[in-house]
């Protein structure tokens, strides 16, 4: 029969069967579908075209009867048999495009985690995650295809990121981003990278904030001795960044010897320092008890050291209003570096005291080069220490700057 509205009308399914197709005599592969539902008490209807390709017999729903008229599906399986005339797939097709519509971004970003969660420092994962999962960065785009995902998109994104939150933020996240898809590539889940291409958000100017002695001294008085003060007192003295202070464990610690041994697993270039530790900073840490089953310093949670920097920062900020205005924890670490520079210490010692790679400790020399100049950091931070101490409370400098060299 030809398969028109009139004819699929009369149409029932067969006694017993629970599927039944009828073939339109006009064109080969087009069929009209009646299969049974709610256990045999009502029966589907639907239009579908059916081929041969690659070997296989191929079976495409075009639509229900109640929607689409018998040309309407007549006209559609024409095209999809035509498709298959000229060497396509269509059914194989539209596979692909339902797997590929079912790797979001957000699925593949969890997928991404998973994969990296070993390679990442703990810290790195949980900022990667934010950007890659959080709604206020890419979460308008987490339920869209990865494959859908165009350039326009992604700036559209970073350019809400960085009204919202910077431009600081706004270019991590794109580099955060385009990792992702760089994984993806590799995966064979995308065919390009669509953040390439797109504006990177403007870097500020690096800050170049370094403290004056009536600000250390203001820092120093106000910071109390609670833990968030001992945090920001030992940080003045080492030098060292806000998550390894924050995160001291008293197994990283030698007090006997004065040192403190920073693990690679928690140094943000990945190298493991050993630091002599000057007297006031172990007169600090002196001041801790250890908990039992806790090795951590400072904090409260047994899993982690301490978090409560933002609330902390800004009650500080408060006792030191009018006397130290626009500073950050991280100027700190910059101003030891420049103030040790301009009491004589060398800058390959601040750099070791830094636990940095650049400079004179980069290329050959610091390849051939293997000293940890431990002797040199400690009297450096004993220096500095000193010079804290001298300016605290105004009492007299008890070591010497380093002597300068003369032509």
């Amino acid at each position: 029969m030809r398969l028109d509205n009139r004819t699929v009308g009369k149409l029932t399914r067969p006694p017993g069967k629970i599927d039944h197709i009828e073939w339109d005599d006009d064109l080969t592969g087009f069929g009209f579908r009646l299969r049974a539902a709610d256990h045999g008490r009502k029966t589907r209807r639907s239009w579908i075209a059916q081929y041969r390709a690659k070997g296989r017999t191929r079976r495409v729903l075009i639509g229900s009867a109640e929607t689409l008229t018998a040309e309407q599906a007549r006209a559609q399986a024409k095209k999809i048999l035509a498709q298959v005339a000229l060497g396509n797939d269509p059914q194989a097709a539209k596979q692909t495009a339902r797997l590929k519509g079912a790797h979001t971004l957000r699925s593949v970003a969890e997928d991404y985690l998973a994969a990296r969660k070993a390679e990442l420092r703990p810290a790195s994962y949980r900022v990667t995650a934010l950007y890659l999962t959080g709604g206020a960065y890419f979460g308008p785009l987490h339920t869209t295809a990865i494959g859908e995902i165009t350039r326009a998109d992604i700036a559209a994104r970073l350019r809400t990121i960085a009204k919202a939150s910077g431009t600081v933020t706004a270019s991590r996240a794109r580099s955060a981003l385009s990792t992702l898809f760089a994984w993806a590539m590799g995966e064979g889940l995308v065919e390009a990278n669509p953040t390439i291409g797109t504006n990177r958000p403007a870097d500020p100017t690096p800050r170049d904030r370094v403290l004056s002695d009536a600000e250390i001294a203001a820092i120093w008085t106000e910071a109390g001795d609670g833990d968030y003060g001992k945090i920001v007192r030992l940080l003045l003295l080492t030098g060292a960044r806000r998550q390894e202070i924050g995160g001291l464990r008293w197994s990283e610690l030698d007090l006997d010897k004065g040192l403190w041994a920073l693990p690679k697993e928690r140094a943000k270039n990945g190298r493991a320092l050993l630091l002599p530790l000057p007297q006031m900073a172990l007169d600090i840490i002196a001041m801790m008890l250890e908990r039992v089953g806790r090795d951590h310093l400072f904090g409260a949670r047994a899993a982690s050291g301490f978090t409560h920097w933002g609330l902390s920062k800004s009650e500080l900020d408060q006792r030191l209003a009018g006397k130290v205005a626009e500073w950050k924890l991280h100027d700190l670490r910059r101003t030891a570096a420049t103030r040790m520079a301009d009491l004589g210490v060398q800058p390959h010692v601040i750099e070791a005291v830094l636990n940095h790679y650049g400079g004179f400790r980069a290329g050959v020399s610091g390849t051939y080069n293997r000293s940890p100049y431990e002797r040199e950091m400690r009297a450096a931070l004993a220096l500095w220490a000193d010079h804290i101490a001298t300016i605290t409370n105004g009492g007299e400098r008890k070591v010497l700057a380093f002597p300068q060299d003369r032509a």
